[in-house]
């Protein structure tokens, strides 16, 4: 006759669905989340709504009727000091200075991350600390040096000085993301390569840059952002006719003349602020991917 065995369960106790620590960790982040998306509600149905709706002082409440007029004026028609052309004028200045910063900057800084990875030079590690040195100097200290600097070179108030400031800030953070990221591949593909023959620009055009798709895709995106929302830069060394949509827009929010149009003010902050939230939606997942392959390691 066989003796009955009897079978104890083993493992980690399973977890209560709604544990207090589960509890509270999603009530933190709804906060969170709320804090975040709360004001953005606000912005989007204030600028659905006409001003005698506004009057009425109920922010939280969605529009009686739907109106785009604010969009459009705030586009084509809002006063920006002397001139009533809406933000659009910014829109396409800050367009003429975010691709040739964006394109100059990651292609240069992709290059001195692969150089420095992977080719050391005497003197590359002088060189990498200088960079990093760079990179966490406060603006501000070298406002007057670059305004002196343009200045003399003839391109202070023009696209190309504020074209070319934006590409020497992006540098820095841009080179040592590449770096470590190109540090982090395996040695062998390069050490492979260099048996085979390959040289300094075969390496990189045939074997590095197509295994960079997701570091390209987070040093565009912390540009695009860096440079599309710079504020400080822009009225600084664009010049007047060259000023950015940041400056356009605090133009439109900030002029005294006539009646406050807060839902005008409102399409246009979200006009302004459309390039960097589209890029993060449309990329977003690439930019995770190219931020865990690498992109903080080192």
């Amino acid at each position: 006759m066989a003796l009955a065995t009897t079978i104890e369960p083993s493992g980690a106790k399973p977890k209560r669905r709604f544990a207090p620590r589960t509890i509270m960790l999603y009530g933190i982040l709804g906060l969170a989340a709320l804090y975040y998306v709360l004001p953005l509600y606000v912005m989007i149905v204030t600028s659905l709504k006409g001003m005698p709706e506004i009057r009425l002082g109920n922010i939280f409440a969605p529009p009686m009727e739907i109106t785009f007029e604010p969009w459009v004026k705030a586009w084509s028609q809002a006063c920006t000091g002397l001139y009533c052309h809406g933000i659009q004028v910014g829109f396409w200045n800050s367009v003429k200075i975010l691709v040739p910063s964006v394109i100059v900057s990651i292609a240069v800084a992709s290059v001195n991350g692969y150089a420095l990875a992977n080719w050391r030079f005497k003197g590359s590690e002088v060189f990498f600390t200088i960079l990093l040195f760079g990179a966490f100097i406060p603006y501000q200290v070298m406002l007057y040096p670059l305004v002196m600097v343009l200045r003399e070179l003839g391109l202070f108030a023009t696209l190309g000085g504020i074209v070319l400031v934006h590409t020497i800030f992006g540098m820095p953070i841009n080179t040592l993301l590449f770096r470590n990221y190109f540090a982090s591949l395996p040695p062998e593909l390069f050490k492979a390569a260099r048996v085979d023959g390959a040289g300094f620009w075969q390496i990189f055009l045939r074997i590095m840059l197509p295994m960079s798709l997701p570091i390209f895709v987070v040093g565009i995106i912390i540009q695009i952002t860096g440079i599309w929302n710079d504020f400080l830069f822009g009225v600084i060394f664009a010049g007047t006719q060259n000023y950015p949509m940041t400056v356009q827009l605090n133009n439109v929010v900030n002029a005294v003349q006539g009646v406050k149009e807060y839902n005008v003010n409102m399409a246009a902050t979200l006009l302004t602020g459309a390039v960097p939230l589209i890029v993060y939606f449309v990329s977003g997942r690439l930019f995770v991917r190219g931020i865990a392959a690498g992109a903080v390691k080192g």
